[in-house]
């Protein structure tokens, strides 16, 4: 398991039913990895996982598992109420395939740090796999602070990276100076991810690569490259639809842009409901304006633009 580039928190596909579309993300898969993704994470945030059953969940990655052969990694993200459940989930993701795990803290109950270190620990544990810690105290209200993170780090030798998304780069700064170069660290907010690099992250959990893959490839190329200038003009165009992924309704604006673009549609699974009104006309507002100044990537970022 290699912990670096773009992986994907892919999106989970739905039909007209609201089932799991899995032949939509065969190809939505493909396409991804086709365009220079590194990995693939199912099941988390992004991926509705919440409203998704254990039977469904390890149909997913059991066909993401198939689909990719071995081109790229599959990463299970775990979230679950009980410890138990967790354990469950890590070993069926194990059974699967999957090369990797992103472990979330528990849903619902926040406990202090003895209780969230024991949760993390008995799941990293429970197999073999190559783990993710992900720390995101704004959606989840449970804070990795680097000095947890070090300690999960020294306790557990398969803990290999953490996504941070805390909002803050300077946690980046502050985990690699805890642990050096023990951990990968990724980003986990898409409206950071160049700053982040130039703290020191290596890899980058992405939101509307779902939607525009090619870009954000050529956005983490060049920022990791150096490539300055390249990197400052591509973010700037890209920034107003990187935004989207750091509000609530995340995966409606995702799956929103998706569907605008040829590449799925808004399906999401209540609670939650498709934009509507207002909302939906200010999305379309700003993807319509970032498609008529598409820039055209060949290699370099070039000052042609789509019209």
């Amino acid at each position: 398991m290699r912990w670096t580039g773009v992986m994907p928190a892919m999106t989970t596909c739905f039909d007209e039913d609201l089932q799991v579309d899995h032949g939509f993300m065969r190809q939505h898969a493909d396409m991804l990895v086709n365009s220079g993704c590194t990995g693939l994470v199912m099941l988390g945030s992004l991926g509705e996982g919440a409203t998704l059953d254990a039977q469904e969940k390890n149909s997913i990655l059991r066909n993401m598992v198939e689909t990719a052969g071995g081109r790229v990694p599959i990463v299970a993200a775990v979230s679950a109420l009980t410890t138990a459940e967790a354990i469950r989930l890590a070993q069926n993701a194990e059974e699967a395939g999957c090369a990797g795990l992103m472990v979330l803290p528990p849903y619902i109950y926040k406990g202090d740090w003895r209780e969230t270190k024991t949760y993390i620990g008995s799941v990293l544990r429970s197999t073999q796999l190559s783990a993710m810690l992900y720390n995101n105290p704004v959606a989840y209200g449970t804070d990795f602070l680097p000095e947890h993170i070090a300690e999960l780090a020294d306790e557990n030798e398969n803990l290999h990276a953490v996504k941070e998304s805390s909002t803050d780069v300077r946690r980046v700064s502050a985990i690699r100076a805890l642990t050096g170069d023990r951990l990968s660290i990724f980003v986990g907010v898409d409206d950071a991810i160049v700053e982040g690099i130039a703290a020191g992250a290596s890899g980058w959990i992405a939101g509307l690569v779902n939607a525009f893959p090619v870009e954000s490839v050529a956005l983490f190329d060049f920022a990791t490259q150096g490539q300055r200038r390249e990197a400052f003009d591509l973010y700037r165009w890209f920034l107003p639809l990187l935004r989207m992924d750091t509000v609530p309704k995340f995966v409606q604006l995702i799956k929103f842009v998706q569907q605008e673009v040829g590449m799925g549609n808004m399906r999401v699974r209540p609670p939650r409901l498709e934009l509507a009104g207002a909302e939906r006309e200010h999305a379309r507002a700003i993807l319509r304006d970032a498609l008529r100044t598409r820039p055209v990537l060949t290699g370099e970022l070039q000052t042609e633009r789509i019209s």
